[in-house]
């Protein structure tokens, strides 16, 4: 039974739960891509899961709809306690339409050399050394996740940064894969709107400022008037704010 508890005072949906004027016509949009992904893609699609609260949506359409659709994360060994907790968390919460989450790790001897080469706190020393970090944690993962697939879904959102301002619904990875973007739209507002009518379970530190939560040494709550990625990487320059993970070559 697809559900969960109602939200608390203080909680991101009691701030951000405001839906805009074609919220409902979204919702529809975003059902039907995640169709068509399914649909031309038959065994070979997979969403790559941040577990984000966009992405948790995403998740809670393909359990919803019954979707045929693969659930990838990438469990980069940097997590938030909370965060790695949802994975277990979808398992039980959609139980009833059976959704199991495919975990991707780093492979341990590349995390050891890195970490006895250049030390736990290597991603504050400079963005080479970061993204290396980014590489092995989250990319090489993602490269398995995506080996035998044919397309793949996001929950990214143009309005979560200015690098993000020109992705389409539609696009295809450096690989020649198809990337779909469902939920590319939808605003902040619309996203707590669905979480609160739905009862979609979410990451608690969401409801600590945490828009955008990535590994635990590289995420920070934000300020009142910044932007939804300032607390990523929040000691490097606003252009270099990407793991990778989204970045045309």
């Amino acid at each position: 039974m697809l559900g969960g508890p109602a939200a608390a005072a203080g909680s991101a949906i009691a701030l951000y739960n405001k839906p805009s004027a074609d919220y409902a016509a979204k919702v529809q949009a975003t059902v039907a891509l995640l169709k068509a992904a399914a649909f031309e893609h038959p065994g070979k699609v997979v969403q790559a899961t941040s577990l984000g609260v966009e992405d948790m949506i995403v998740t809670d359409l393909i359990a919803r709809h019954q979707l045929p659709i693969a659930i990838g994360t990438l469990e980069t060994g940097m997590l938030n306690p909370e965060t790695a907790a949802l994975i277990g968390t979808i398992e039980t919460h959609y139980a009833d339409a059976g959704l199991h989450v495919e975990v991707y790790r780093p492979k341990n001897e590349a995390v050891i050399e890195f970490v006895g080469q250049h030390g736990e706190k290597a991603m504050y020393e400079s963005i080479d050394l970061r993204k290396a970090c980014c590489g092995i944690r989250k990319l090489e993962p993602l490269a398995r996740m995506l080996a035998d697939r044919t397309a793949w879904i996001t929950g990214l959102r143009r309005e979560q940064s200015n690098n993000r301002g020109g992705m389409l619904d539609r696009e295809v990875d450096d690989a020649g894969r198809a990337k779909f973007n469902p939920m590319i739209e939808w605003t902040w507002g619309d996203v707590w709107h669905y979480v609160a009518v739905n009862h979609v379970p979410y990451n608690p530190l969401h409801d600590q400022f945490m828009p955008s939560i990535g590994c635990a040494p590289c995420t920070r709550a934000i300020a009142v008037g910044e932007d939804f990625r300032a607390g990523r990487w929040w000691w490097e320059d606003e252009k270099a704010k990407e793991c990778g993970l989204h970045v045309h070559k």
